[in-house]
């Protein structure tokens, strides 16, 4: 076989997936992401039976119940607009805000009290329909926002909130005042409050959103904040908070910026003091291992019919998140009467949490590779870097990160030479075959080409899966060239399917 570039197809690629794969993790900025979310925060879920007693009794000694805080009469919304926070430190950062996977999401900045504050928006659909959008605040201490809703959503911890967008839900990340060169200073749950109602705002301004439909979610830290702005306001149509804590000193106290010997300071952020003021249905949901306490108090405190309280045996703080975010979405899409129909049966929350684990496609990004007058689409979070050396064209493209999963652990070699026979992709399939690969002569996206599957093994007798993808556009062949450890077996296949289906060449 006479070729210039595509001569050592298989046996190249392997030795550079090693060094691929272990490429240095880029440091993700402590914004407020969900890879940043610990179970520090909010107990950790290990309470013992006599424990949880002693915590019981100590509230209802301490007059932690609503009924037993002087609010004057007034509505959670009264007391908080009258109540000045005092911060004993003024915290922000500035971070940098990573540009939004095109088409799915755009990068905006939203009026609040203190001034515009960035967040990530779907984009506008461009069918000319009004459609339902749910607002979702992440866990931890950072008011930032960076790349998370597009990062690999593992099934045992998603706190990305990315079930709702892939399942069709319009989508809104917000950052807060003080993070990523927002205006403010952190004041960990109390001016926050203020910014998610600015944020439900700017989505009811935009054409493309039914501000009738539209919702809020959080989990953890983010929980505690939608709850208290589902007291704040009526406006959310149903309110979804996982993880919440009655009161915030059950929350990581080291960072707390306000007065801490100020008792007000905690009784305006905490839920527990004001669950009447909640008018629209509110689902707080809890892993028995994770804060259930908590939500066991908010239970205990709740008089309200609007306050929905579910606690799911078995699970934890995080692994509520996957299955019962993916039901959450689903009835978010059937909930489209005059009124908030959405109801929750213990029944259903165990039936999500029995389902079968499910490995989604990533949000894709567009990439030009303007010397082969070639694009393709991979990862959001993949890094396409130039390898060329003197065997001639090559790029990598792999993940900036490398957590446990199919999209973080697979790597593509993108090569490309001058086909000097007409028989070239003929001869290379019966070559891969004869070298124990199924190969096939296709098309891929009208274009002759041949697709090859097999596995390669390692110098430390590791095996990795292998699809490599050769297309003819007139005298030049491009391959894909794909790798993937056996043990994540076909969990990558729609992934690799889909980035050899965006394969275009220009005219």
């Amino acid at each position: 076989m006479r070729r210039k570039r595509l001569a050592v197809v298989l046996g190249t690629a392997l030795l550079m997936l090693g060094t691929a794969c272990s490429s240095p993790r880029e440091s993700a900025p402590e914004t407020g992401s969900a890879r940043e979310e610990s179970v520090q925060e909010a107990g950790d879920g290990k309470e013992t039976k006599e424990e949880e007693a002693a915590q019981t009794q100590e509230q209802e000694a301490s007059g932690a119940g609503a009924d037993s805080v002087v609010t004057d009469g007034r509505s959670f919304a009264q007391a908080h607009d009258a109540f000045t926070t005092t911060l004993v430190r003024e915290e922000n950062d500035d971070y940098e805000i990573p540009a939004p996977p095109e088409g799915l999401f755009d990068l905006v900045s939203y009026p609040s009290k203190v001034g515009d504050l960035a967040a990530y928006v779907s984009s506008d659909p461009g069918d000319g329909e009004k459609h339902p959008m749910i607002i979702w605040v992440v866990g931890g201490w950072g008011n930032g926002i960076d790349d998370f809703p597009w990062c690999y959503p593992a099934w045992d911890n998603d706190q990305t909130g990315s079930a709702f967008w892939q399942s069709g839900v319009l989508t809104m990340y917000p950052s807060f005042r003080g993070g990523c060169g927002n205006p403010g200073y952190y004041e960990a749950l109390f001016g926050e409050v203020d910014d998610i109602v600015s944020a439900y705002e700017y989505a009811a301004s935009l054409p493309y959103v039914d501000a009738d439909r539209i919702y809020l979610g959080g989990h953890s830290t983010g929980g505690t904040r939608a709850l208290l702005a589902a007291e704040y306001t009526d406006k959310f149509r149903s309110v979804f908070c996982f993880g919440a804590v009655d009161q915030v000193k059950y929350h990581n106290n080291s960072q707390f910026t306000f007065d801490k010997e100020n008792e007000e300071e905690f009784v305006m952020r905490s839920p527990v003091h004001w669950l009447d003021n909640v008018k629209n249905p509110t689902f707080i949901i809890e892993g028995s291992e994770g804060n259930s306490i908590n939500l066991k108090n908010i239970q205990r405190a709740a008089d309200n019919e609007n306050i929905n309280c579910y606690i799911v045996e078995g699970a934890d703080h995080f692994s509520v998140l996957a299955p019962i975010t993916r039901l959450l979405a689903d009835k978010i899409l059937e909930d489209t009467g005059a009124e908030p129909s959405i109801t929750v049966t213990q029944e259903e929350l165990d039936d999500a949490m029995n389902q079968e684990p499910v490995v989604p496609l990533p949000a894709m990004t567009r990439h030009v590779v303007e010397d082969l007058g070639m694009t393709f689409s991979c990862p959001y979070i993949w890094e396409v870097v130039d390898t060329s050396g003197e065997e001639g064209f090559e790029l990598t493209a792999y993940s900036r990160y490398e957590d446990d999963n199919v999209w973080d652990m697979a790597v593509l070699y993108i090569t490309a030479g001058i086909m000097e026979d007409d028989n070239y992709l003929s001869d290379m399939a019966q070559y891969l075959t004869d070298e124990g690969y199924t190969a096939e002569e296709t098309t891929v996206n009208g274009l002759p080409a041949i697709d090859v599957t097999g596995a390669q093994e390692s110098e430390d007798g590791s095996y990795f899966n292998n699809r490599y993808v050769v297309i003819q556009k007139d005298d030049l062949c491009v391959g894909f060239d794909f790798f993937i450890h056996e043990s994540y077996g076909s969990d990558a296949d729609e992934m690799f399917q889909a980035i050899v289906d965006s394969i275009s060449f220009g005219e």
